[in-house]
């Protein structure tokens, strides 16, 4: 808890940012590396760090409510990789499989929840459970056309999406008769784009890392081709809407060139 001078000053300064970004030009889509929730709960004296997950989970609904606020109306947020999946210990995936069921999915399936959930990666490296969990909220979440727009990276890897989605385009070409020829005359970027997890959604504008790691880990590698960076000192949980504004602030200072 905030001393009240504290929280005041911050409250403040918080409202200053703000108003410095109306009429800005501000990200439509925002994408976001949740890092640091281990490190952390270890900063903030927790004997077990996994508890450092249940409080990124919390979190993430706080900043979907910044994003909704000001007006951000596609979120894309990385949660696992397939490496983590695979190679962290299992007791700490399970716990962060169970922050997502029972956070996560089950805020999103409420009817008060303005989300509209969709789901990018490797459904079949999840548990079963978390699996379920996230399609039933996908499914409850699908008919409303006025929603907002979350897609949740979940054994996700950028690469494997990248083959896969070359993958379904071959499939799909020679289910229809083509041939090599006629497939590679007719290869172009867009038609790739249409086979990725993302198919039909924006690519991101801004991409925000938390917990001081400067690089992608695999995020989005065709989709923030010409997406600009914010690489943020705090950890995820840590992470708070001054922070969130300056990203904002940062981004609408930026000349976007789109690789020219």
């Amino acid at each position: 808890m905030l001393k009240p001078f504290k929280a005041a000053v911050y409250a403040f300064y918080a409202r200053r940012l703000r108003a410095r970004l109306a009429g800005a030009n501000l990200p439509r889509h925002v994408a976001m590396v949740m890092d640091g929730n281990r490190r952390w709960a270890r900063e903030m004296g927790f004997e077990d760090a996994k508890i450092g997950h249940r409080y990124g989970a919390e979190h993430l609904d706080e900043v979907l409510g910044w994003c909704a606020e000001i007006g951000i109306d596609h979120v894309t947020v990385y949660v696992a990789s397939v490496d983590n999946m695979r190679k962290r210990d299992s007791d700490e995936v399970d716990n962060l499989m169970r922050m997502i069921e029972e956070v996560v999915a089950e805020r999103l399936s409420r009817p008060a929840s303005p989300w509209r959930l969709h789901l990018a990666g490797r459904l079949d490296v999840l548990p079963d459970s978390t699996r379920h969990a996230l399609k039933l909220a996908e499914e409850a979440t699908r008919d409303d056309g006025a929603r907002l727009h979350l897609t949740i990276a979940i054994g996700y890897d950028g690469r494997d999406e990248i083959v896969n989605a070359i993958r379904s385009m071959l499939e799909e070409e020679a289910r229809a008769g083509h041939s090599v020829e006629d497939i590679a005359a007719r290869l172009t970027a867009d038609r790739i784009a249409g086979h990725l997890y993302t198919s039909g959604q924006p690519d991101p504008d801004l991409v925000i890392r938390t917990s001081g790691e400067r690089r992608m880990s695999g995020f989005l590698l065709w989709q923030a081709a010409y997406s600009e960076l914010h690489f943020c000192d705090v950890h995820w949980p840590g992470f708070r809407k001054i922070d969130f504004l300056r990203a904002l602030r940062s981004y609408a200072a930026r000349h976007r060139r789109f690789g020219a």
